[in-house]
């Protein structure tokens, strides 16, 4: 009972660790990013809502694609559920793509 209780403590901890390091080689690996972007978050966020009158940002990230630095941010608008996907080039504030998602899309996009 008690070798079955340390091997599950055991696991459990492996576990624990992985995830915070995961999660730790996620953000050293966004910061890096951030220090590559010319373009602020803030300012991108600005241009995103440019292209979606009335928009709210539901959620942005910085990453590569394609070999291009980009902001991306998913864009709700009143009245429908799809969501509205505009890219921003993190170097030169392009945007690169408005692209609209179906709530559908968007759910197997999450997966």
């Amino acid at each position: 009972m008690i070798k079955l209780k340390l091997a599950l403590c055991s696991a459990l901890l492996a576990g624990l660790a992985a995830g915070c390091m995961t999660e730790k080689h996620s953000h050293d690996q966004q910061a890096k990013l951030e220090a590559e972007a010319k373009l602020s978050r803030a300012d991108a966020e600005k241009i995103a809502l440019s292209k979606v009158p009335g928009g709210t940002i539901k959620e942005g990230e910085l990453e590569k694609e394609k070999g291009k630095l980009i902001w991306s941010f998913d864009v709700s608008t009143p009245g429908t559920k799809d969501i509205m996907e505009v890219n921003i080039d993190a170097i030169t504030g392009a945007v690169i793509a408005v692209d609209k998602e179906t709530a559908a899309e968007e759910a197997k996009e999450k997966k």
